[in-house]
């Protein structure tokens, strides 16, 4: 199987790390408008903006990229859920990713929801969670050249310095999971339970 998962939390860069892959020559498949072309958007939580995805239903309507010759890549924040031979994990430092978020629009509430993803490795945990090899690329300072040649040398096997484990956002908890009152009187707390946020895998944000 040659199917590479790119994911990670919105805002990390996977659509622009897609392009630049197919401007080299790469077949990706962008996950979201394959979920919404074969009809695989379920309803929609108005409260939290999100649709329910069967991610079995999606699975198996992958499964013509995984008998291809060469590398064929899917991105999205669901892909790592997918049946694939590697996933890679891009990664933005929380302030840089919140800017990219309101530029998109989001809300703020949305905003948040996504910055505290990215602070405790949801993505990165939930693919850790599987069989496959995983890796992890900080995209925040990288060009996007840089980061699709990470991605690439994941996929060939050449990702011995993209290992798990170098990228840790528990410095920016008070920031953004306290109030200004709860920072005033929590001085002492500085670190938070990596991995410890529960997410919601069939949750596809548009």
């Amino acid at each position: 199987m040659t199917l590479v998962a790119i994911t990670g939390t919105p805002g990390t860069g996977k659509t622009s790390v897609a392009a630049e892959l197919r401007s080299r020559g790469y077949e990706v498949v962008d996950l979201g408008e394959h979920i919404r072309s074969h009809g695989l958007l379920g309803d929609l939580d108005e409260e939290r903006d999100t649709h329910e995805v069967d991610l079995d239903l999606l699975n198996d309507s992958l499964e013509e990229y995984r008998g291809r010759d060469g590398l064929v890549f899917m991105e999205g924040h669901l892909s790592h859920f997918m049946d694939c031979s590697t996933i890679v994990v891009l990664r933005c430092e929380p302030r840089i990713l919140a800017e990219r978020l309101r530029a998109r629009g989001y809300v703020e509430s949305k905003v948040r929801e996504n910055v505290q993803s990215e602070i405790l490795d949801v993505i990165l945990c939930e693919a850790a969670d599987t069989d496959i090899p995983v890796f992890e690329i900080d995209c925040t300072s990288s060009s996007v050249g840089a980061c699709a040649d990470g991605v690439l040398a994941a996929a060939e096997g050449r990702g011995e310095g993209l290992l798990p484990g170098r990228t840790d956002w528990s410095s920016e908890v008070d920031e953004w999971f306290l109030t200004d009152r709860e920072r005033g009187r929590t001085s002492r707390w500085r670190r938070w339970p990596r991995g410890s946020y529960a997410s919601t895998p069939t949750r596809y944000r548009g």
